[in-house]
């Protein structure tokens, strides 16, 4: 019989030829039960590989970075931070000792640095505390400062060896004139922990203070109140 030759059975005829051709196409890449059975597709997605995953545990405080091995968490404070690895090079103890003296030298320059804008001293010339540090080596202030603080250093490298040798805790000096703690362990633990913070804190405190005034040349106070971007950012100029 002849195929009819109208316009739209001529269509219908490409239609269906097109979608046959897709349908075999599908199955030569759809796994069939011959090919590839069910207990085999369980398998291999069983033993897919994994995305590796470094041995150890991860530290505290710099989630991206391994715990550091003599970090352990015995100190007071301790959240695993050294991502330089000095814990690595040096005694913990040691670490600790310098750790305490520098915050608690830097708690004593904040206050001060803050102080000294509201207060003078009779008989002092009211500066800046940045220039006050140009002044005092002027005057010959700083000779004094330093001879005091190396027999202060003298005692310190003393109490150092008996924190080495496992006599004293790091940075313990025996000072509670007001006795906050005495015979009270739980809470001379949590006054060594606000001490650490307050350490760290200080150190950062007392940088940004005075590289601040190097940009804006402004006090901490008078920043506050007069706020001044950095000089030349966004095309600003006041000094």
């Amino acid at each position: 019989p002849a195929w009819p030759s109208s316009p739209g059975v001529k269509k219908m005829l490409r239609t269906v030829t097109a979608l046959c051709a897709m349908a075999a196409a599908a199955e030569a890449f759809a796994p069939g039960a011959g090919v590839l059975p069910k207990g085999t597709v369980r398998a291999a997605t069983a033993t897919a590989p994994r995305m590796a995953v470094f041995p150890g545990s991860f530290s505290d405080a710099v989630p991206f970075l391994k715990q550091p091995e003599n970090l352990d968490g015995s100190l007071v404070g301790d959240v695993g931070f050294d991502p330089l690895g000095f814990s690595d090079i040096f005694d913990v103890q040691v670490l600790r000792e310098a750790e305490l003296k520098h915050g608690r030298i830097a708690m004593l320059a904040t206050l001060g640095l803050i102080v000294q804008e509201v207060y003078t001293f009779p008989f002092f010339d009211k500066v800046d505390p940045i220039p006050a540090h140009d002044l005092v080596v002027k005057s010959g202030g700083m000779s004094q400062i330093l001879l005091w603080t190396s027999f202060a250093e003298i005692f310190g490298g003393i109490a150092l060896f008996q924190t080495i040798q496992g006599k004293r805790a790091a940075g313990d000096f025996a000072f509670d004139p007001l006795s906050l703690s005495v015979n009270d362990a739980a809470k001379r633990e949590r006054y060594a922990l606000a001490e650490i913070k307050h350490s760290r804190l200080a150190m950062l405190a007392f940088s940004g203070m005075v590289h601040q005034y190097f940009i804006t040349k402004q006090t901490v106070l008078q920043q506050l109140g007069d706020f001044r971007p950095i000089n030349g950012f966004p095309d600003v100029t006041y000094y």
